[in-house]
This record gives C-alpha cells, structure tokens and sequence, in this order.
C-alpha cells in the first residue's frame, strides 16, 4: 500500500518552505515517526516524519527545492521491506562520486604521478552523511570524522565539510586568502528583512541605566537549593528580569503597545520574547502571560526553549506573537549595546554583562556587581518620559527583588 508524504500545513504568515536536507534516499527503510528531511522556513526547521514503516520508494523534489503546504514530497511502500545491498555495491562511493582506488593500485599512482596540492579521495566511511555532505567528502578527500559537526546533534554538515577543506589545506579554496560564497538560509534571510524592516519603519531611540544586582545574587545564592528542590530547575537572572518587566509592562502600558496603521493597540497581557541564538540565527520564542507566572515557570519555561532551539524543535507556534522582548548580550560579554526593536513591537530589553565596579553607598566607595540595561523603543508612540521611568521601574524592582514579590 503506498502511503503520500507531504508538506505539512503552514500558518498564514508562512507562504512556503525549503527543502534543507533529506535523511533517507530511494530503497532505505523507514519506521513510523522516523524523521524523513528537514523543511527550513522563514522562522524555523521543521522536521517530517514517516506517517508509517516501509520503505521510501519515490522523492517528489530534491534539496534545496521550494515547495507549499500540502505538496506531495515522496511516496513510501507501506509495509514493505528493503531490498539487500550486495557487498560489492556498498563499496560504491555515491552518485557522481569519483571512484576510490584500491589501495595497491593507489600508491603505485602515487609514485608515478607528479605532486599535487590536491587531496585524494575520501577512504573513510561516510555512511549518515547527507547527499551534499556525502559528496563534498568524497570529492575533497576528508574524513568527517576529523571534522567537528555544527549540525542538529552535532551532525556534520556541507558547510562543515567545506571550511574544513579550506582551513586545511591553503590551496583548496584560492591559496593563502580564500574566500566562499554561500547563500543565505531562509531564516538569516528573514531575520536580515525584519531588522531592515524595523530600521526603515520605526523612529527608534535607546535609553540607558544601571542596576546593582547584588540583592539579586544574595537572593540566588541564599534560596537556591530550596528552589531547586521545589522546582527542580535552577534560579537564574532571565526570571529575574522577565518578571520586573512584566511588572512594569502592566504600569507602564504604551510600552507593551503597538502600532498598527493610525491606530495604538494596548495588550493587557505580558507576551514577552527572550532572544535566544541558534546555529542559524537569533531566534525570539515567546512566555505568554508572564504577568502571571512564577519564577519557577518562567525558568522552566526558558528552559524549555533552549533546548528545542538547540535541537532544532521550535514549532511556529512558539514563536508568534509576543509584546516586548528581552536579549541578554552579556552571555557573550557584551558591556553595552542598542538592541534594535521586534515589529510589531514597541520595545526591546537589553541585558549586559556584569561587572564588578566601584560605587558610592551611603558615602562609601564599595565594589559591587553593575549591569548596563539598555532599552530601544518605538518614538512614535513612546517618549522619553515614558521610556526612562520604565526603565528606573527596572532598576528599582532589581536592586530590591522583595518588591517584585509584592507586587510594587
């Protein structure tokens, strides 16, 4: 019985996909659930399951193809079991692959011929790597397993392959100053629109303060075993932060406003967007309702979304919507930046790295650990006024989280 494999529905806002990479060929065996390709939108990586066991026995489009929802993309034989590959075939390197010589015959080339920067074809197996990647390998003569894989679960890749090859040996790519053209992925091309988008549209301005987060860390460091033992997931800063803008979102309402057309649209609901950054860009999954959500759920919301961002799970779903959104540039040291603001949103929270310096409390020059927190926004609709005490209703919640507890 033959059993269709299509594209599954997209969501309006989503017109078509790409074809990133297929994980079976014509003739292997599938199992139900069993992951067949990757579809890359403009927001995520889809993965397509096999509807049943059987066997694979037509593919519809090949990589790189663009196709819509619904669209046939392969046919499998329900039930049906794969063919033996006999041994002399599986020795075959891939279509379009050169031919790997025997190793006798091999080296007498070798002698014969004359040196070449060149390198000789791949002998090591490279069975799991996909078609692309599978012939880079062969034709390049690497080893993926010398090569550190920057796909989902560490899977090696075509682009790991190749700057592999170009850091290797100096001659593969143009000699001692390479250069490689490769085309944008659907969802760096996408988020390269959006900041253009935001850029040309909005009249964006960032305002700056500080924060002293040594209540915050006393608080981590004094309650963080109970909170473990309650929640099972650790206390961070992010929930921290989530929570005094969610806070002040509700008191302050034009920054957790949007603009739509001459119209001013008040969200009386806290969405709010952590930016998280993948293999294949920043991506922004959304807490719904954080206004209403403890420390625990946020962490383990938080959580929850790193991990599918990591394993390429994200659904659309996740990241729709969303009023406000926070980034965190001090994970990767950053001091100071201006986050450029998520339409339709208004506004964007930037956390910094933070660092000991020397400040005066009660006419005392004392060490204690600063953070820059920087917030861009929509001047259309939010003025300064409104933007700045905002961000002292950051700063006062952080630097006595007891207040956050209460509500103040």
């Amino acid at each position: 019985m033959a059993t269709e494999v299509k594209v599954p529905v997209l969501p309006e806002s989503v017109s078509d996909a790409t074809i990133a990479a297929w994980h079976k060929k014509v003739g292997d065996a599938v199992k139900r659930d069993e992951n067949l390709m990757d579809l890359e939108t403009d927001k995520v990586v889809l993965e397509v399951p096999s509807p049943v066991d059987g066997v694979l026995k037509e593919i519809k489009f090949k990589e790189g193809d663009t196709v819509t929802s619904q669209q046939l993309l392969a046919i499998i034989e329900e039930g049906a079991v794969a063919a033996a590959t006999p041994a002399a075939e599986e020795k075959q390197p891939a279509a379009g692959a050169q031919e790997v010589q025997p190793k006798a015959e091999a080296a007498k080339a070798d002698a014969a011929a004359p040196s070449s920067t060149k390198p000789a074809p791949a002998t090591a197996s490279t069975d799991g790597l996909p078609p692309g990647a599978r012939f880079t390998a062969v034709t390049q003569g690497i080893d993926p397993a010398n090569v550190e894989g920057t796909g989902r679960k560490g899977a090696v890749t075509k682009e790991d392959l190749i700057n592999y090859a170009s850091g290797k040996t100096a001659g593969v790519s143009g000699g001692a100053r390479p250069e490689e053209r490769v085309p944008m992925t659907r969802i760096r091309t996408r988020i390269a629109e959006r900041l253009m988008q935001s850029k040309n549209s909005i009249a964006m301005l960032t305002s700056f303060n500080e924060v002293n987060l040594a209540k915050v860390m006393e608080m981590r460091k004094e309650l963080q075993d109970d909170f473990v033992k309650a929640n099972g997931i650790k206390l961070g800063f992010m929930s921290f932060f989530a929570k005094a803008a969610a806070n002040a979102l509700q008191r302050h309402p034009v920054v957790n406003a949007s603009v739509d057309g001459n119209d001013i649209i008040y969200h009386g609901y806290a969405d709010i967007s952590i930016a998280v950054s993948t293999e294949k860009g920043l991506v922004t999954p959304v807490l719904r309702n954080v206004e209403r959500m403890g420390f625990g759920d946020i962490e383990k919301g938080i959580a929850d979304y790193a991990k599918k961002a990591r394993d390429g799970k994200l659904g659309l779903e996740d990241l729709q919507g969303g009023t406000f959104t926070i980034t965190n540039g001090g994970t990767f040291g950053s001091l100071m930046s201006t986050p450029i603001v998520n339409p339709p949103q208004s506004a964007i929270l930037g956390m910094h790295a933070i660092k000991d310096r020397a400040i005066v409390e009660n006419g005392q020059v004392v060490a204690a650990p600063m953070m820059y927190i920087a917030l861009s926004y929509d001047h259309r609709i939010i003025d300064g006024k409104d933007a700045v005490l905002f961000l002292v209703d950051i700063k006062n919640q952080l630097e006595n989280p007891h207040r956050m507890l209460l509500g103040m």
